[in-house]
């Protein structure tokens, strides 16, 4: 039995980690951190175990061995490394960090530590995914030669823990950066695991166009964010990451190769279908995917406390989520400078 810790008791917490690790028999939820000390509070009496005054006094508790890093993205890189150097596993929410030197150093630490550091890019485990990958593997549509993934909804503000305008996500101070770090970074994730290639090269838009803060004026970080991505395999194609979808929620991928177009997430009635080259049409009913409405369970808690219980490495490590982050940040610095930002697959 792993003792966990929860450092940010937010909404993802709530709705994914706490009530995960609660039912996981291998773990036990000892300890609760939260700015909101009541939060914490609350939960420690739901679920039983500790709220903590401090962060640092969470993780000099000997009686936890690992750690969810569900506060805000500016704070994901301190309190990660001062959980591993305090010995502890960390599964971090995404977006790893808000630099890339942040990233590097996060994996600096697990590597020094001997500890895990997995990330919860939960989109590499959705059934559809998985399978699509299987059949890329075997040559289903042939060679991707390009591609569309696209992840849009209506905001966080009607999804935080404290919805409203003021949400942290809205604060560049707390999220440093919006769509593209919230949405962005799952379908940069997803199009390097399903193509097994990374993105070297980025010609990226990040744009503020329709929200709007408490006081009227348009928030401090990105809303939409398009990028035309080149992989170290030779497909190009296109990430749209916005917060302004007011409507159905669109999570999907669609591929094109030389034998076919594989559509994932894209059929309401249909996870994947695939259309061959010459007009077949097979269609595979794996499961539907979650959205903000709709929350089912992500597999990264059991993939997570299956690694520390067996000592297995994370499969979603963050040496392997690097790539995905150098690529968002490139993205970044394309929007600003307004050209195209390449670089080797080797540099990162």
């Amino acid at each position: 039995m792993k003792g966990i810790g929860i450092i940010g008791c937010g909404r993802i917490a709530q709705e994914r980690h706490i009530p995960e690790y609660a039912e996981n028999p291998e773990a036990e939820l000892r300890g609760f951190y939260d700015l909101n000390a009541k939060r914490a509070a609350d939960l420690a009496d739901k679920y039983g175990g500790k709220a903590y005054d401090s962060y640092e006094e969470l993780l000099r508790a000997p009686e936890i061995d690992a750690v969810s890093v569900c506060a805000a993205n500016s704070a994901h890189a301190e309190i990660t490394i001062a959980a591993l150097k305090a010995g502890k596993h960390v599964l971090c929410e995404k977006p790893m960090g808000v630099t890339y030197e942040e990233c590097r150093a996060m994996t600096d630490a697990a590597r020094e530590s001997g500890k895990y550091l997995m990330i919860g890019q939960n989109q590499r485990l959705a059934k559809a995914h998985v399978k699509a990958k299987e059949l890329l593997e075997a040559g289903e549509i042939g060679d991707v030669i390009t591609f569309r993934t696209t992840f849009g909804h209506g905001g966080p503000e009607t999804w935080s823990i404290d919805p409203g305008k003021n949400t942290w996500f809205f604060d560049k101070n707390k999220a440093r950066m919006g769509a593209m770090a919230d949405l962005g970074i799952h379908k940069t994730d997803l199009i390097q695991y399903l193509l097994s290639q990374e993105v070297v090269e980025t010609t990226a838009r990040l744009m503020t166009l329709d929200k709007k803060g408490s006081d009227g004026q348009p928030i401090s970080v990105d809303d939409n964010a398009f990028c035309i991505y080149k992989m170290s395999g030779g497909a190009v194609g296109t990430m749209t990451a916005s917060w302004t979808y007011y409507g159905a929620e669109d999570n999907s991928t669609i591929l094109y190769g030389t034998k076919g177009i594989m559509r994932i997430y894209d059929d309401p009635a249909h996870s994947i279908v695939v259309i061959t080259k010459d007009g077949e049409r097979r269609e595979y009913d794996v499961d539907t995917i979650q959205t903000n409405d709709n929350q089912t369970k992500s597999g990264v808690i059991d993939l997570f406390v299956n690694c520390i219980v067996n000592n297995v490495e994370p499969e979603i490590s963050g040496e392997s989520v690097l790539s995905a982050m150098k690529a968002v940040f490139a993205s970044i610095e394309s929007s600003e400078k307004g050209c195209t930002i390449a670089w080797r697959k080797e540099d990162i």
